[in-house]
């Protein structure tokens, strides 16, 4: 009867091992702050701005601004990069889109959304690694072609499905 007890565990402590070494869990790239550090370099480097990189939770890792930005600036890149990390989707993308579709329209009623152009979401290898927000560059147009100029610099893709500036062939 022993014998059998001692199978029986046996067989059951294999079992659990199994299953505990079966257990998959995902792996993340992530940002860090020496990466965020060349992305606010670049970006600075393409134009004078107020950049904000956030790693794939959404925290702040860096938040940068030149000294003649306005300092309202700030809270907007932040705004940016946190609305294109939220919504995996460019800012200029979602701003186009709020204007001419009612549904995407209320997306302005977010307190926390900003849907200016400068939020770009941040891919390494398909995986959302972040977001990085400009704000104070002279515009939608050139908020945004700081962000893409930055993430290019860095191999950074700016979609999940196309490396290359949102989606562009």
């Amino acid at each position: 009867m022993r014998k059998g007890i001692l199978s029986t565990l046996a067989l059951g402590l294999g079992l659990i091992a199994n299953a505990q070494a079966s257990l998959e869990l995902p792996r993340h790239a992530d940002l860090d702050l020496s990466a965020a550090r060349q992305l606010a370099d670049s970006a600075l480097a393409h134009c004078d701005a107020a950049v904000t990189v956030l790693d794939r939770g959404g925290n702040a890792l860096l938040m940068l601004r030149v000294a003649h930005v306005g300092v309202h600036n700030m809270p907007a890149s932040q705004r940016k990069a946190y609305t294109a990390l939220s919504t995996k989707t460019s800012t200029i993308t979602l701003a186009a889109s709020a204007r001419s579709t009612p549904d995407s329209a209320n997306l302005n009623t977010f307190d926390a959304l900003l849907l200016l152009g400068g939020g770009i979401p941040l891919y390494a290898s398909q995986q959302l690694v972040g977001a990085i927000g400009i704000a104070g560059a002279g515009g939608a147009q050139k908020d945004d072609a700081c962000a893409i100029a930055a993430a290019n610099s860095m191999g950074l893709g700016t979609t999940a499905f196309i490396s290359t500036n949102h989606g562009e062939p």
